[in-house]
This record gives structure tokens, sequence and C-alpha cells, in this order.
């Protein structure tokens, strides 16, 4: 899978690619990440991609014409397994089941907003989702655009050591947190682990953890429960 970024700070991503699974994952060649330098795509010689909003306000907004023109530059004709995603504190919030939709396409483009915003018309016209990574504000979309390559590379067949981390794990299929997580050793100051881990009986082991994970998802995340199960708790 190809991811491509599109940001005014490509060093920004010499870090958070360079380390575990995914750099694991670019050198077995499962995925690719090209990010791309916005400044490219402008025409004056001060390399100018932002500007002062119509109607006043605070700060300033990435204009339309340079983002446009890089993503026609990646994506020179538009296809059902490419998709355009802006990163934006207005979007929609992205969650599992995106990025398991997401890691079904060939390409990801990621473009970074940045200062106050980009212009509406990116939104409206380009982007095929605009998306957030939770309810708070960024200084830009580079984090953002980090946290959804590594959600969805490691959804990508080959790029987990064990296939089976990715469906028994938080958010997976059944809607609920995974369970709780221990290893030795079997007593640490005091605090034992359930002794029904250590028994070997895996069908108990099974009941045991799918009622502590719902537990934990009531105590810690009671919205994913009303949403899977259609009612308060």
């Amino acid at each position: 899978m190809i991811f491509h970024v599109v940001t005014i700070f490509p060093e920004f991503f010499r870090g958070p690619f360079e380390h575990g699974v995914i750099q694991r994952a670019k050198e077995a060649g499962l995925i690719e990440i090209r990010v791309q330098d916005l400044r490219i795509w402008t025409h004056d010689r001060h390399r100018t991609v932002d500007d002062r909003p119509f109607g006043g306000g605070e700060g300033m907004l990435l204009k339309a014409g340079p983002i446009f023109e890089a993503v026609e530059a990646i994506y020179p004709a538009r296809r059902e397994n490419r998709r355009v995603v802006l990163l934006s504190a207005q979007g929609k919030k992205f969650d599992q089941a995106l990025a398991r939709e997401y890691s079904g396409l060939e390409e990801l483009l990621l473009i970074c907003g940045r200062y106050e915003g980009v212009d509406e018309r990116v939104a409206q016209h380009l982007a095929d989702d605009e998306i957030s990574i939770g309810d708070y504000v960024l200084t830009g979309g580079e984090l953002a655009a980090a946290v959804v390559i590594d959600a969805v590379a490691r959804l990508l067949e080959g790029v987990l050591g064990n296939e089976n981390s990715a469906v028994a794990e938080s958010f997976s299929q059944n809607g609920l947190l995974d369970c709780p997580q221990y290893t030795r050793p079997a007593e640490f100051r005091g605090w034992k682990v359930p002794e029904v881990l250590l028994e070997g009986n895996h069908d108990a082991i099974r009941k045991w953890r799918k009622q502590a994970a719902r537990e934990k998802t009531a105590r810690l995340r009671p919205d994913l429960l009303e949403m899977r199960e259609g009612k308060p708790i």
C-alpha cells in the first residue's frame, strides 16, 4: 500500500516512520510512504502556501491552489482504490472501522492542515474525507497523519508478526476494549494475576477474557457499550 503525505513540514516525518513495525513494513516492501512538500506547487518567489481569511479573523489559511495542484500531480486520475483525506479538527472522528476501510485501498493521500485551517474548497471539492483524530486542536495535521498511517498500516497483511494481533485487541470486531493482560511475575507488590489465567483451562480463560473486556469497557468507555448494545448501561 502507498501512503502519500502532503505537508509544509516534510522533515517532521523523518522520525515517526523510522522505528518498529512501520520501519520493518517499509523494509519488507509491504508499504511505501511518500512525503511531499506542498511548497513545490507554489509559483512565487516566497513559496507562499497561506493567506488571510476573507471576512477577517485570526490567523492564516492554507490556500486551495497549491493543494489542488499537489493532489492532481500525485493522482493524475482518481480511482476507487485511491482516497484523498484532509486532516482537520472539523472532520469526522477517525476510528478503527475507518482504519480498516482504508486498509483495503491501494493508495491513501493525506493532506496535513496547518495554521487556522484550510480553504473550504479543498474539503468540498477535492478531499474524499475530512477526518479528525480526536476532539481537540493540534498545531498541524502532521501528527494526525502519522497516527492514521500507523493505524492503517498495522492492519495490512504481513505487517504484524502475529496476524491475530489486529483481531483480538481494542476496537476489534466485537466493539469492546481489549481484556486486561498480565505477564510474569504472577504476583507483584501484593497484586496477583487472576487465578483463572494460571490454570491452563482455555475455555475458562476465553470466558473470563470476554467478561473482563466488557467490564473494562463499561468502566473506561461506556459509550462503546451504548453504541454496541443500543442502550445506556
